[in-house]
């Protein structure tokens, strides 16, 4: 039965692919690409995408890239807005086929006497020349390891794709046949060879491990022992993902999510409404130690974050919900859980960073930086790198957003990039050196300074003096201000006013030196948290320990005043003094009270200063008293 015409054309339609999410249609029409919408009114996109009749299309549902060949003897990458990503060179004869490979990492090309095997943003991994005439489709295996073309001179051809490389550390991982590794060590030249029952479909080698997925099982290696593999049969066969963090791994296969420790045994397996593993990649899945991230696919504003013990979603079960789509995610490898961060990259290409626990309050989402192209989080202490634009970009301490954003330009380092060329990809972070993989497919290496990570190191071990002692023998401004917002994170403000001082901050110096002569420790933490923006948790903490009329004063110090009034009011206190600054507050300016609440509370009443020092100063007094005896209880044993 015709369900429906999608369009008519007076040219041939010579190919055509559905969109990632079916509610879209791609067609050629000549020179033409048109992707129609399923949906009636709906816009239709239309652009010239070669200079010759196009022969061939096809639309990935993992990376949303579209390929196109034609009669100019070319093959181009298109994203789905129609922008072109990349445009090979001109071949000897039409390109006549492509096909993406399921996972959307790889792509072939076919032509006459031509076969190619492609990375997906372009460039050429191989080029064959088998004596097939033109080779009219291409077909790939559903694991991706296969693939098979459809020949002009009536033959079948078949494929593997075979001698891919995987790097960590010393050591390098070929594999040399489909059911045969080589190991490497490149220290002392060392090689081991690998043998597997069925043929290799995933691998991965990260964390002093590699794992590797066959047809039917999975072997986990240790980079200390290569002869002794764990081997656990899968459950479904065609893992498409492997993500791996220090304590344990992910396998992603066509129906699930499985979480597995380095000893093989199973962990747990995260599910969400209207999950599709088959359209996870590297970039939509992100784990760490305790914490499992997935971006939906049905709404890419949502990212779904799990225990990775439990597989069981985190905190009060809340997703992360952003204003706008987003297309990457990476989760911080290091510190508590209770500290995990989520840096990702959205639709507008702006850096975000915002904490993964969600316990009842909204957490905020910051922004990092714009026109970020990649990003990756260091393997052993918690620096992001990324790529802004034209600038190599490493936050050496990100959390400073959280504590001190002022400071924030202060901790980053920037590198020139434009030798990247185009569109380059940020492809490990390990110890100090970044892999970024060029346009061109070719891997540069960037070593940053080694001590920032050691920095981290003495603050996760609380040691301030030998952190104190490094910067001073360092003598980097980016140094001092990480030490700085480390040590304000971690409240000790001996540490934090020395970092300060070093690079000029007086005001935050005296601050500092203010909050240390404050009498109780209530008082010390809200002004704390007061200096790192957390307004409302420091006024929490005075009502809490029974301060009113400091967390009064804070709002007034911020010019709060509906909230100061509020306090007052509720709890029935000083609220002549509120008054009191509010009316000094516009006689300075030479203002009028418009307020009606405070227009009816300073109905009849006088304002007296000096009856309101004395309040002020019984206050302080009071809470002078408060300390000294909860103190003294302390020290004879009782509990205050």
């Amino acid at each position: 039965m015709l369900r429906s015409t999608l369009a008519q054309q007076g040219t041939p339609v010579y190919s055509v692919a559905w969109g990632p999410d079916s509610e879209k249609v791609l067609y050629t029409a000549g020179k033409q690409l048109i992707i129609k919408p399923l949906q009636p009114n709906a816009k239709v996109l239309q652009w010239k995408a070669h200079d010759g009749i196009i022969l061939k299309v096809d639309w990935n549902s993992v990376n949303d890239l579209i390929l196109s060949a034609g009669e100019d003897c070319k093959y181009k990458v298109w994203d789905s807005y129609s922008r072109p990503l990349y445009n090979s060179q001109p071949h000897e004869h039409p390109i006549t086929s492509v096909a993406w490979a399921p996972d959307g990492e790889l792509f072939a090309v076919g032509s006459f006497h031509t076969l190619r095997l492609c990375d997906k943003t372009g460039w050429s991994y191989a080029l064959e020349k088998p004596n097939t005439g033109s080779i009219f489709n291409i077909a790939w295996s559903i694991d991706g390891t296969q693939i098979a073309g459809a020949c002009g001179n009536g033959h079948v051809v078949f494929a593997h794709v075979v001698e891919q490389h995987w790097e960590w550390k010393n050591f390098q991982v070929t594999l040399t046949k489909r059911r045969a590794m080589q190991v490497r060590n490149v220290l002392n030249d060392a090689v081991d060879l690998l043998e597997f029952r069925d043929r290799v479909i995933k691998a991965s080698l990260n964390y002093a491990h590699l794992v590797v997925s066959t047809s039917l099982q999975c072997y986990v290696f240790s980079t200390k022992n290569w002869n002794t593999p764990i081997i656990f049969d899968l459950k479904e066969g065609t893992v498409s993902l492997i993500l791996q963090a220090e304590r344990h791994f992910l396998l992603v296969d066509g129906s699930s999510i499985y979480l597995y420790s380095y000893e093989g045994r199973f962990i747990s397996s995260p599910k969400f409404p209207g999950m599709r593993t088959d359209i996870l990649n590297a970039q939509t899945v992100s784990l760490s130690n305790d914490t499992i991230a997935i971006r939906d696919k049905a709404d890419e504003k949502i990212i779904f974050l799990f225990e990775a013990s439990t597989g069981k979603p985190l905190g009060d079960g809340k997703f992360l919900s952003h204003k706008n789509e987003i297309l990457e995610i990476a989760l911080d490898q290091k510190g508590l859980t209770n500290d995990r961060k989520i840096a990702f990259i959205d639709k507008n290409r702006d850096l975000c960073i915002t904490s993964v626990k969600r316990f009842g309050k909204e957490e905020q989402i910051i922004k990092l930086g714009t026109m970020v192209h990649t990003l990756a989080w260091n393997d052993t202490c918690n620096i992001l790198c990324g790529l802004q634009d034209t600038r190599f970009i490493v936050w050496y301490y990100p959390n400073t957003v959280y504590v001190d954003r002022d400071i924030l330009p202060k901790t980053l380092y920037e590198g020139d990039a434009s030798e990247f060329s185009k569109n380059p990809h940020i492809v490990s972070f390990v110890g100090n050196q970044v892999t970024i993989r060029r346009a061109d497919g070719s891997l540069v290496h960037i070593n940053i300074s080694p001590y920032p990570a050691i920095l981290h190191e003495y603050v996760s071990s609380s040691k301030w003096e030998d952190a104190v002692r490094l910067c001073r023998f360092v003598k980097e401004q980016t140094m001092w201000a990480c030490l700085a917002a480390m040590a304000v994170a971690n409240r000790d403000m001996t540490t934090a006013e020395i970092a300060y001082a070093a690079i000029g901050e007086i005001d935050k110096v005296q601050y500092i030196n203010s909050i240390k002569s404050l009498p109780s420790k209530e008082s010390k933490m809200a002004h704390i948290l007061l200096f790192s923006g957390n307004i409302q948790e420091a006024e929490i903490v005075l009502l809490q320990a029974g301060l009113v009329y400091q967390a009064i004063q804070i709002n007034i110090n911020l010019y709060n005043w509906e909230r100061a009034l509020e306090l007052a009011v509720k709890y029935k206190t000083h609220v002549d003094t509120v008054l009191a600054y509010r009316q000094k507050f516009l006689e300075t300016f030479g203002k009028q009270e418009t307020n009606k609440r405070y227009l009816h509370y300073a109905e009849g009443l006088q304002i007296d200063w000096e009856k309101i020092k004395a309040k002020i100063e019984m206050e302080i007094t009071k809470e002078r008293e408060q300390s000294s005896s909860s103190q003294s209880s302390k020290s004879m044993g009782l509990k205050p």
